[in-house]
C-alpha cells in the first residue's frame, strides 16, 4: 500500500502551516481597532492586555518562530539599516505632505507619572514596540506571505526567496495597515530587501527592532504622540 502524501494531505498540511502564521497578526488587528473605540482612560489597560493576548498568540501557534536563526554576522547591518529607516519615517512623514491612512490613537502616556500604571504601560508599550511588533510582522509579512504569494506550498522556499509580484504585493498590503502609508513603503522595501540579501529572517527583526526602538525613543523625547 502508497504511503506517499496525497495532494489533499498537502493542501491540509499547508492551510495549518498558514494558520499559525496569520492567528497572532488577526488577534492583533482586531483588538488594535477595538481600542479606537475605547475611551483614552482605558487605554493602557486596553495596550497591556493586547500585548498579552499576541504574545501568548505568538507562543501557542509557535512553529513559525522556527524560522528566526540567530545570526551574529547581520547583528550590525541590521541595527544600521534599522536606523536608517527610522530617519526616513520620521523626516518623509514630517517633510513630505501626504494624506494619511486614518491616524493611530496617539497616547498620551504623561498623565500616568508617578503612578502605579506609569512603569507597567511604559514596560508594555515599548515591548510591544521593539520585539513583539517586529516579531509579529516580519514572521506575517516577510516570512509567510512574501513567500505564499511566490509559491502556495511555500514552507519549500527559503527564508528570503520571493517573486518580485509578492514583493510588491506585500509592500502595498503592509502600507495599507498604516496610517502613514507612504513611509511604510519605504519601511517595508527596505527590510525585504534586506532579508533577500542576508537570507535572515532574524535579520529582518533586528532591522525593524532598531527603527521601533528610535522612533519609541523619539516619541518620549519629543512628545510626538502620533507616531505612538
Amino acid at each position: 500500500m502508497s504511503t506517499s502524501p496525497r495532494a489533499g494531505d498537502t493542501v491540509a498540511v499547508t492551510e495549518r502551516s498558514s494558520i499559525d502564521y496569520w492567528i497572532p497578526m488577526v488577534t492583533f488587528g482586531v483588538l488594535t481597532v477595538g481600542e479606537s473605540y475605547l475611551p483614552p482612560v482605558w487605554f493602557p489597560a486596553a495596550y497591556i492586555f493586547k500585548a498579552l493576548a499576541v504574545t501568548a498568540c505568538l507562543f501557542i501557534w509557535r512553529a513559525p518562530l522556527a524560522d528566526i536563526r540567530f545570526d551574529a554576522r547581520v547583528v550590525l547591518p541590521s541595527i544600521l539599516i534599522g536606523l536608517v529607516v527610522f530617519m526616513l519615517w520620521v523626516g518623509v512623514d514630517t517633510l513630505v505632505p501626504y494624506p494619511h491612512l486614518g491616524t493611530r490613537t496617539a497616547f498620551d502616556p504623561t498623565p500616568l507619572q508617578g503612578s502605579g500604571w506609569w512603569p507597567v504601560f511604559l514596560s508594555a508599550r515599548l515591548f510591544g514596540l521593539v520585539l513583539m511588533v517586529p516579531v509579529m510582522e516580519e514572521v506575517f509579512w516577510r516570512s509567510f506571505l512574501l513567500r505564499f504569494l511566490t509559491q502556495s506550498d511555500f514552507r519549500k522556499l527559503p527564508i528570503g526567496t520571493f517573486s518580485s509580484t509578492a514583493l510588491w504585493v506585500m509592500v502595498a498590503a503592509s502600507a495599507f495597515s498604516h496610517p502613514e502609508w507612504l513611509v511604510a513603503v519605504i519601511a517595508s522595501l527596505a527590510y525585504a530587501l534586506w532579508i533577500k540579501r542576508s537570507r535572515s529572517l532574524f535579520g529582518a527583526i533586528v532591522a525593524h527592532a532598531a527603527t521601533n526602538g528610535a522612533l519609541g525613543a523619539y516619541v518620549l523625547a519629543t512628545r510626538e504622540w502620533q507616531y505612538w
